[in-house]
């Protein structure tokens, strides 16, 4: 046998008959997480979990021990969970980030109007999408709206199957002649994602827009609101349909929003599978990353910085600023979000002996970015060579690849803001087929062997 040559092995060539087992029962459950469809949504399960595991909201306790259990939630789409090491912290931690929006249809403040008898809402979409794709599917309803009583009402329509769905339509090919010379990221104009809601007019002479108005009579007798309500409202649209096994072989899980759902959940399973760590356990749940990690509730936000600032001063009476500095700046993080998976349909955009391929492990990006690493937080080769002999250690399969060819494209993700606290950082995940589309595809040999790349860096 070559030695001296490196070869990727494919995950379902190792595991063993009750690793496979394991596997699928851990893809199970992952696919139920997957019903959690917007940042509210998961924030809501991921405090569940974590209530049910042990964790405690961390303002209950005084003073921190070794292995104690505590979780931190900010304006309902953030969450940070730690498991207390038994080293001291000054030692540094280790650090899992990964994010819980994904692309999405947001409803304007003002939606609601109505065309050719028809009921519509406007959106305004969210993160990168091909907008073409959001055609001619069902759409569900999720969010919050807030009533005159100042009650918030949980929207939450089209998942069930006896729930009604929505739809924004497409011109039938009959007549898409000019639709269909355009460029395809022109074919689909952004404010014509309009979403059908309803066809049946008031019978009053009086009401100007009758079906707008008889859309608006059933929202007021279903959950008290008025148009109005809907200015302050935070209402997005998503796929309606669930996640599903995929293949002959149920190798494969399909459905919305694993990135980065996908990695929140291996990340969260890890955390929850945490006891007794030598170093201090951190899983932390952010949003706003589908559009740059900006505002209160994005890695941008001071809201980690001051969670560890709360963690260290119940652990040390004598803790400072330069204390905690020094504590990010010994500690490691891995930024877990998913990556491109080379898809057979569309090699070209990939340099083969560098990219990701389905089945073949945890997928790690030195750095991200677009054309000359522009926008890319870079990892260094210490911190690469120390994580992958963790990885070995643990048997944990991995891979290493770009997101495509250089110049074809490029990406980012929150690692870029985690070196601002001087903390090595790097980014692993699963590799993923249609990215950012409303049904995208993972295979459950990558998705397992993340969450044991990410309970390894817990456990060392």
């Amino acid at each position: 046998m070559n030695k001296l040559e490196y070869k990727k092995k494919h995950i379902s060539t190792i595991l063993t008959d009750e690793e496979v087992k394991k596997m699928n029962e851990f893809c199970l459950s992952y696919k139920k997480f997957l019903g959690n469809k917007t940042e509210r949504e998961c924030v809501k399960d991921i405090v569940r979990i974590a209530r049910e595991n042990g964790f405690v909201d961390i303002d209950t306790i005084d003073k921190l021990k070794p292995n104690d259990k505590v979780y931190v939630v900010n304006k309902n789409k953030n969450v940070l969970m730690c498991v207390v090491g038994s080293e001291d912290i000054k030692n540094g931690i280790n650090l899992i980030v990964s994010h819980i929006d994904s692309p999405r249809l947001d409803l304007k403040q003002n939606p609601l109007y109505e065309d050719n008898d028809m009921a519509l809402l406007k959106t305004h979409y969210y993160g990168g999408i091909k907008k073409y794709q959001w055609t001619c599917i069902p759409l569900s309803m999720h969010g919050v709206i807030y009533n005159k009583n100042n009650e918030v009402i949980e929207i939450n329509i089209g998942d069930n199957e006896d729930d009604e769905v929505f739809c924004i339509t497409d011109l039938l090919p009959h007549l898409a002649k000019d639709q269909l010379q355009k460029k395809l990221v022109d074919s689909i104009e952004a404010e014509k994602l309009n979403v059908l809601v309803g066809g049946s007019l008031i019978d009053d002479e009086e009401i100007k827009d009758k079906v707008k108005y008889s859309i608006l009579k059933i929202l007021n007798e279903r959950y008290g609101i008025v148009e109005k309500d809907f200015l302050t409202a935070e209402i997005e649209l998503v796929p309606a349909f669930n996640a599903r096994e995929v293949g002959f072989d149920k190798s494969f899980i399909g459905g919305y929003g694993q990135d980065d759902r996908v990695c929140t959940y291996d990340s969260l399973r890890s955390i929850i599978d945490m006891d007794n760590p030598k170093k201090t356990c951190i899983s932390l749940f952010v949003d706003k990353e589908e559009i740059g990690s900006v505002g209160n509730t994005g890695m941008k936000s001071n809201f980690f910085y001051s969670c560890v600032c709360d963690i260290i001063s119940k652990l040390d009476d004598k803790w400072n600023i330069n204390t905690v500095n020094r504590i990010l700046s010994n500690s490691m993080c891995i930024s877990a979000d998913v990556t491109n998976a080379s898809d057979p349909n569309y090699k070209n955009v990939d340099d083969k002996k560098n990219t990701n391929y389905i089945g073949y492990g945890a997928a790690i990006s030195k750095f991200t970015g677009s054309r000359g690493k522009s926008g890319a937080s870079d990892a260094n080769s210490e911190f690469l060579r120390e994580l992958t002999n963790i990885f070995d250690r643990n048997n944990v399969v991995w891979q290493i690849g770009e997101l495509g060819k250089v110049d074809i494209g490029g990406g980012g993700t929150i690692a870029m803001y985690i070196t601002d606290y001087n903390m090595d950082v790097i980014d692993v995940g699963v590799p993923i087929l249609s990215m950012h589309s409303p049904f995208e595809i993972a295979s459950k040999y990558d998705i397992y062997m993340t969450y044991l790349a990410y309970i390894s860096l817990f456990k060392n």
